[in-house]
């Protein structure tokens, strides 16, 4: 096999370069000069990550398809850390990208399963709060596109920004509790009630009947503090009166407002 360079780091004060090659092995290089100075070995499979510490000019992370995840010290060219991501059940996760946070002391990673995983100093309590799994129930929905190809959601035709916060599932698309649906931005201060999906039936292109979740319940408009209720629909109904009030300014000149008032223009 012909050696490839897969990755290459320049670690935090640019004296060290570290590369991957798809033999498994980190080799680490004097910037200045060249001269190959350690062949880090630990890995079993390919490596596409490398990370360097935000500050630590010694610290560089590794991980790669082998589910291993190094922390390694350059400078004398041995591993400090090492974990393994041994997933229950299904064997090893790839570990497809890391980052370290700006103070250098948590760095996370995900993987070939949507995992996230968090590693670090301190207390893991304020993760406690969210739920394992957390998806999207608009996540796998499919697009199509309109005669000006802008993207639409296939089952609202909607424009995806245009569409309602989405409600937060488990990876089988059961809706979370309602305390966790509070996470989601734009759902902060809605009641309990209106953070209940409604589900629909959908069916698919091969004929079969999926139960899928399709909005949320009506919320009174009037109600301070709660956001507009948004269900398929809304906004070809939207557009449908924008375009008979543009039709209409058409035939006629425009006038001017009296008493303040005058026809609603889009925002």
């Amino acid at each position: 096999m012909k050696p490839k360079v897969t990755m290459i780091a320049w670690n935090q004060n640019d004296n060290y370069v570290v590369t991957a090659v798809n033999n498994h092995l980190l080799k680490v290089w004097n910037s200045s000069t060249g001269q190959l100075l350690h062949d880090l070995v630990g890995h079993a499979d390919e490596v596409f990550v490398l990370e360097t510490h935000p500050f630590d000019c010694r610290i560089m992370l590794s991980a790669g398809h082998d589910g291993n995840i190094f922390i390694w010290d350059i400078t004398k060219g041995t591993k400090t850390k090492h974990y393994f991501n041994m997933i229950e059940g299904q064997g090893h996760g790839a570990v497809f990208d890391c980052k370290f946070s700006p103070d250098g002391q948590h760095f996370a990673c995900t993987d070939s399963h949507g995992h996230l995983l968090i590693f670090g100093f301190g207390c893991s309590r304020p993760y406690e709060k969210i739920p394992d799994q957390m998806f999207f129930h608009t996540d796998y929905r499919p697009l199509i596109r309109d005669s000006n190809n802008y993207v639409l959601d296939e089952q609202t035709q909607q424009a995806p920004h245009l569409m309602p916060p989405p409600f937060l599932v488990d990876v089988d698309g059961n809706p979370h509790p309602t305390k966790y649906q509070r996470l989601v931005p734009g759902r902060e201060n809605c009641a309990d009630e209106h953070l209940i999906p409604q589900l629909g039936y959908v069916a698919t292109s091969d004929g079969e009947v999926v139960e899928q979740v399709i909005g949320q319940q009506t919320v009174d408009q009037d109600e301070p503090g709660l956001e507009p209720s948004i269900l398929d629909g809304m906004i070809r109904q939207l557009q449908l009166e924008q375009d008979q009030r543009t039709g209409a300014d058409q035939e006629s000149a425009p006038s001017a407002p009296q008493n303040g008032e005058g026809t609603p223009r889009r925002g």
